[in-house]
């Protein structure tokens, strides 16, 4: 497959639809931003916006660990207390303009088209990653931001041993051996081509490397608004969802450069009343040490992160975003922590046969007594 299909025609597509949709969306309101409930629902292709939030992850953890110092114990029980609300706070304030989210857009759509015209390159990149060794845990975590084929890839990582870390090229070679025996099963090309051919016009046999070249069209310029007109505010979007925007991938030839100042840098002029960081861990330890209780929370809905709302949709829902919805809404509207258990227990449960999701259910849980705390 990677002698017939190019990786540059997957990225010219890319930035051509990734311009195409940025200009529907941004040009008559240059000034708007997206949060995480939008970026979900960008394009009615869930594998699309799925590689968008992965990205956005991604970058997020390389932010936070260049806040480490040598000079502070970032171990430490209170400090990694700390951090995690930090990190969790942050994930809920996805903020994103054209110029950062254009080219995760792209890179997003190129990585769609992957999966089916070279699945190994995106196993290695989106669910092995970089790390010299990996277990099947890992790799079953790493399928949450898989859409496409999603069976497809579990069947491998169902077939690896369990327990023990695996090297690194032990399993790419199991995956290069299952792909040429069930390269067959895979979703045919086709479909997805036809997917997004009704947001920008595509073929198969555009991709092919003796296929035809499409240059990405220039961007509009936006339409400056009347010298007396109110000012267009952004569009309403859903509520406040999780994790961070970062420095973007290399941005495209359409879309001009803007720099992206690094994440603590943000915080720091923006937030220059915030407490010192010693006045932060002093008080995390306090609240640690003054009884084992969890910290209280408003609502489920605004308590859970960008990760732990993936874990929860994928693996107690199947991936079925609205029942999720419905159930953390329903969760809230209950009067105590029982009550919310029991409705966990005797009905989602069965609903859903949470019979081998102990871990999640448990996070579930801890949620709702931080709720009720």
């Amino acid at each position: 497959m990677k002698d017939k299909y190019s990786s540059a025609k997957r990225e010219q597509y890319g930035r051509r639809l990734a311009a195409h949709l940025c200009n529907q969306h941004f040009l008559a309101q240059p000034d708007a931003t997206l949060d995480g409930p939008a970026v979900l629902k960008f394009t009615p292709l869930r594998q699309v916006n799925l590689f968008v939030v992965q990205q956005l992850l991604g970058q997020w953890t390389q932010e936070m660990a260049r806040l480490r110092s040598p000079y502070f114990d970032f171990e430490a029980a209170d400090v990694r207390q700390a951090l995690t609300q930090f990190m969790n706070t942050l994930s809920r304030r996805i903020k994103l303009n054209r110029a950062t989210f254009e080219p995760l857009l792209a890179t997003a759509v190129a990585d769609t088209l992957g999966i089916a015209t070279d699945p190994e390159q995106i196993f290695e990149g989106k669910i092995l990653g970089t790390s010299p060794s990996v277990t099947v845990e890992q790799l079953h975590d790493a399928l949450r931001y898989i859409d496409v084929d999603k069976a497809w890839f579990q069947t491998f990582i169902d077939s690896l041993v369990k327990g023990a870390p695996l090297e690194r090229t032990f399993v790419l070679e199991r995956f290069q051996q299952y792909q040429q025996a069930n390269h067959a099963r895979q979703r045919p090309l086709e479909k997805l081509v036809e997917e997004l051919s009704n947001l920008l016009p595509l073929t198969a046999a555009d991709l092919r490397e003796d296929g035809p070249v499409a240059e990405a069209p220039p961007r509009p310029a936006p339409t400056p608004p009347p010298v007396m007109a109110a000012p267009t505010s952004p569009p309403a979007l859903p509520p406040v969802a999780p994790a961070p925007p970062a420095p973007p991938t290399p941005t495209p030839a359409s879309t001009p450069e803007v720099p992206a100042a690094r994440l603590y840098e943000k915080l720091k002029s923006e937030h220059t009343s915030a407490p010192s960081l010693s006045t932060t861990l002093r008080t995390e330890r306090h609240a640690a040490t003054l009884a084992e209780k969890p910290t209280r929370v408003e609502s489920l809905r605004e308590a859970i992160s960008i990760n732990q709302r993936f874990s929860f949709i994928n693996e107690l829902f199947n991936g079925e975003n609205m029942e999720y919805h419905a159930a953390i809404q329903h969760l809230d509207t209950l009067p105590d922590a029982d009550a919310a258990k029991r409705y966990v227990t005797d009905t989602l449960a069965k609903s859903h046969d949470w019979t081998r999701k102990e871990e999640h259910v448990g996070r579930l849980l801890k949620l709702i007594d931080r709720k009720f705390a």
